[in-house]
């Protein structure tokens, strides 16, 4: 939790208006008692009704002071926790992004938004009463002790013999309720998990009618879950009432002492001692009060702080991931006489703790302007090998040439602004269909975005569409078409004027015509190098170069007619598709 106080810098303004309000709302506080006692010992006993109107104007200023910083105190330690979870989510989501997509598996992606939601509140929450009791509780256990002394050092002692039982309490409520928090913690990340992929797969859950089943497995994970915030709850429930059963009991010997010192007849014949002992004792009491409580807040904090060490060390831990892709110590420029060309050369790649290589040895290059199209069977490797190109993975051996530089050596930010990608999953964000268009180049002028709607396919849906280019598209494009998701997500990436365009398997919701179109079309109007991952033959049938996979390896390179003559698994291919289709 230390390592996160750096981010307090940040907001330090607030946070120290914050413990100056308590520092004096706990001063005001104190100061209280003290002044009833004088009334009492003074203005009471005198018949001095000036004295007691006097010193109540006093009480009356200090109680109002008292109440306005501690309104301030509340506004101040407010903005200071909703500030610190900004800058704390800030620090999360700039680090997530920073990370490659296998540190980003490594975590998981429901673990992550727990950790940027859940566990960010539960640092907030902490904060926000630190600010409040944290300085209050030193202030008022010292500042009790010290005016419980002053008026009596013999009724004082009793304080001794309460902390430490409400310390013992406190001591096997943290030893218990650690444990509970860690596994609390998990479970919240498991239940994310298990909502994310059943509300991504709800289609699939109702067709096939799995609705009992799906939820008798929530159930299950729900009631681990409630059953441990309940164990939580029975503790708290136990310790705020046995503190304060302690603290009567406290308040019972010491009336008890007092009644034994003070019931003697000098007392009774001489009124104004009476008054003195009686103002005294009830000053003495609230200030055992005060000291009582705040034994029994600094209890509570014990509670508190380890539930919020257990979420800062999962934020931490986030934080302190060395992302396995790095930016190079000294970027280094590309080879301008060879723009546009991508070369593998003995290129391998496996996944951390994988038994075996996803890919093995690949070597071919993309030529500057030419149409090169990757086919194999499912899990061949095909989307892990263009995944490369932009580094959201890296080579375990070998190296990715681009523009004749090796990738590792170029800046990330320079390299990817080099290339269109488009991603086998079609990804829209909620906004208009322009603000879609724009993410793949937000200065791109009305002809570019006009141009990419054309090559796409797009133009002619979305001139339907109720507003035309401005027309709102929800989040994920739910209010879209598969296929009009997909070209949408041709035409993001045409909009960038790229060296370079990566189409991973962008083709598969197309009907054919259309297909047969949108590749018509980019021949005709781009002159950049195209890399296509496909399915289907069709799709890349008149490509300048195929190269075919199997299992990780190349098993055949060349024009569509090479491939027919010398490759077998691609005329399997070809046989299977383009042949039952004419039939």
């Amino acid at each position: 939790m230390i390592r996160l106080v750096k981010y307090l810098k940040q907001i330090k303004k607030p946070a120290v208006a914050a413990m100056i309000f308590v520092v004096l709302s706990q001063v005001c506080s104190l100061s209280l008692p003290l002044l009833m006692s004088q009334i009492i010992n003074n203005g009471i006993a005198n018949g001095d009704i000036s004295y007691i109107v006097k010193v109540g104007i006093v009480m009356m200023c200090v109680s109002a002071f008292g109440v306005g910083v501690s309104v301030l105190n509340s506004y101040f330690s407010s903005k200071t926790s909703a500030a610190y979870g900004m800058l704390l989510r800030r620090e999360i989501f700039l680090k997530v992004e920073s990370l490659s997509q296998t540190d980003i598996d490594t975590v998981g992606t429901p673990s992550l938004i727990t950790r940027c939601t859940n566990d960010v509140k539960v640092i907030q929450d902490f904060i926000l009463t630190g600010l409040r009791m944290i300085i209050s509780v030193p202030i008022m256990l010292v500042g009790g002790v010290v005016m419980a002394f002053f008026l009596n050092a013999r009724l004082a002692t009793v304080i001794f013999a309460v902390i430490p039982i409400i310390g013992v309490i406190a001591f096997i409520v943290i030893k218990t309720v650690m444990p509970i928090f860690k596994k609390r913690q998990k479970l919240i990340d498991r239940v994310n998990s298990f909502m994310r992929e059943k509300i991504g797969g709800i289609r699939v859950i109702r067709a096939f009618g799995r609705m009992e089943t799906e939820d008798e497995k929530f159930d299950t994970t729900n009631r681990e879950l409630s059953g441990l915030t309940l164990k939580f709850q029975r503790f708290m429930s136990v310790l705020i009432p046995v503190c304060i059963v302690i603290i009567i009991l406290a308040l019972d010997v010491l009336i008890l002492i007092a009644a034994r010192n003070y019931d003697k007849m000098d007392y009774i014949l001489d009124a104004a001692k009476l008054s003195t002992a009686i103002g005294d004792l009830q000053a003495f009491v609230i200030y055992m009060i005060m000291i009582i409580s705040s034994v029994t807040m600094a209890a509570a904090m014990f509670v508190i702080v380890p539930r919020a060490r257990i979420s800062a060390n999962r934020i931490i831990e986030v934080l302190d991931i060395e992302p396995v892709i790095t930016e190079p110590e000294r970027a280094e420029k590309t080879d301008e006489s060879k723009k546009g060309t991508v070369e593998f050369r003995n290129v391998s790649f496996g996944y951390a703790d994988a038994e075996e290589k996803v890919l093995s040895d690949i070597s071919f290059t993309a030529e500057a302007g030419k149409v090169t199209a990757i086919i194999g069977g499912t899990g061949s490797g095909k989307s892990t090998l263009v995944n490369m190109i932009p580094r959201f993975y890296d080579v375990t051996e070998g190296e990715i040439l681009f523009d004749g530089t090796d990738v590792r050596k170029l800046s990330q930010d320079d390299l990817r602004s080099r290339i269109g990608f488009i991603p086998q999953k079609a990804c829209l964000f909620s906004g208009s269909v322009e603000e879609n268009l724009r993410y793949g180049d937000e200065n791109a002028t009305e002809e570019r975005m006009r141009l990419a709607l054309d090559i796409s396919q797009s133009s002619e849906f979305v001139d339907k569409l109720p507003e035309g280019i401005n027309t709102f598209v929800s989040q994920n494009g739910t209010n879209l078409s598969g296929g009009q998701k997909q070209r949408l997500s041709i035409a993001r990436a045409l909009t960038r004027d790229a060296e370079v365009y990566i189409f991973d398997d962008s083709f598969s919701a197309l009907d054919f015509s259309t297909d047969a179109k949108l590749r018509r079309a980019i021949r005709e109007n781009l002159t950049a190098t195209v890399i296509i991952v496909a399915q289907r033959v069709g799709t890349i049938i008149d490509a300048d170069r195929i190269v075919v996979l199997d299992r990780g390896k190349i098993c055949g390179m060349g024009t569509h007619k090479e491939l027919m003559e010398g490759c077998r698994l691609y005329r399997e291919i070809y046989d299977s598709q383009i042949e039952k289709e004419e039939e």
